[in-house]
């Protein structure tokens, strides 16, 4: 596995040399020579100290930029727990604070409303059509365009898959159900949540099964087996609902613009190179994790009750969806392209994703 690994990552790095398409014009740097410098870059993570899965991506991408540029690029990485500032990313690396951060996209809809489309969007993509829009579909383009002129580069870092629809204390049967519902749930489902009668909030990792337990909240989401296992919702809400809200959820890298312009253009290869590696190994990473986790909770917590959302509530949700998707469209031009794009995609590619992996996965029912 090892050897697979170190041969994927030596045909990353031509590939990433060869391809244009990965550096947009406005991102080239004037000029590009190599050096024997040392170029030391600081990293702020969302994430505390060795939070697992997230923060062993970080710990990746420091590995793999670190040897691949034979010690010219050295990673620090500060977490939470040193910066103090969760959700303080994108002003740490617009400001040139940090130089690299490690978070969500959609963390970020309060500072620019186009920062929560390159995250993961209600009823939208899984992560693999996803990672092909953001490959192949203009995804990374338009993730320029939102980000460039935040003098910030963002670049994929990493996806959970589909991410379960949350932990509730009361099972939920209508729509009447959500009504006054106190629900950490961030990004657009948040807004989808607050438009159906939900009180939505965000609250960082680590004071999420402390809102659970005193009542702060009635309800959260929070990934999936792959770290909600760890985290003991399943001792506070036994209903753990199946997901819509975050299909295939992307964390991200950020890039600090001008630092990324200063480095010679071998190293901008391969910090992005290093960066698109962790981030898949990271999908990996999160389905073995719950793949294993899930198997855990069925042995362990019998007592956990797997749930969907009836398809009334479904249907007000999508409708919520609808309504506020094209407002946002009609207000906002960049949105606009933004949302007909995901639509235009997912409209293609799920046709073919129908025909192969659902059809294979039906074909046990």
């Amino acid at each position: 596995m090892k050897k697979i690994i170190q041969l994927f990552t030596a045909i990353l790095l031509l590939i990433t040399t060869a391809n244009a398409t990965w550096f947009n014009n406005d991102d080239k740097p004037k000029t590009a020579t190599q050096d024997n410098k040392t170029y030391t870059l600081r990293l702020a993570e969302t994430w505390p100290s060795n939070f697992p899965i997230f923060g062993d991506t970080t710990k990746k991408f420091k590995q793999l930029a670190e040897t691949m540029s034979n010690g010219r690029l050295k990673i620090r990485i500060d977490s939470k727990n040193k910066h103090k500032s969760a959700l303080g990313i994108f002003d740490f690396v617009k400001s040139g604070q940090y130089d690299l951060g490690h978070s969500g996209s959609y963390y970020w809809k309060g500072k620019d409303i186009n920062t929560l489309f390159f995250t993961s969007m209600p009823f939208g993509m899984t992560a693999n059509e996803q990672h092909a829009w953001f490959e192949y579909g203009g995804g990374q383009e338009l993730m320029d365009k939102v980000y460039a002129k935040h003098g910030i580069k963002s670049i994929i870092g990493g996806n959970t898959s589909n991410q379960m629809g949350g932990w509730f204390k009361k099972e939920i049967n209508s729509i009447e159900d959500l009504k006054g519902l106190k629900m950490r749930i961030p990004g657009f489902a948040g807004e989808i949540m607050a438009e159906v009668g939900a009180k939505p909030t965000n609250i960082p990792a680590g004071e999420l099964y402390t809102a659970l337990d005193r009542g702060t909240i009635d309800a959260l989401e929070w990934v999936g087996p792959s770290l909600d296992l760890r985290m003991g919702f399943h001792k506070v809400a036994p209903y753990y609902y199946t997901g819509w809200h975050e299909p295939g959820s992307e964390l991200q890298f950020l890039i600090n613009l001008k630092k990324y312009n200063a480095l010679p253009k071998d190293l901008q290869a391969i910090l992005i190179t290093a960066m698109k590696l962790s981030a898949y190994d990271m999908y990996a990473h999160s389905n073995d994790a719950s793949a294993k986790n899930w198997a855990t909770m069925k042995k362990d917590y019998p007592n956990i009750k797997v749930k969907t959302f009836p398809k009334a509530v479904f249907a007000k949700l999508r409708a919520a969806n609808d309504k506020l998707l094209g407002e946002l469209a009609a207000k906002n031009p960049l949105s606009k392209e933004i949302i007909e794009s995901r639509h235009n995609y997912l409209q293609k590619i799920r046709a073919w994703t129908n025909i192969s992996d659902k059809a294979y996965l039906n074909s046990f029912d």
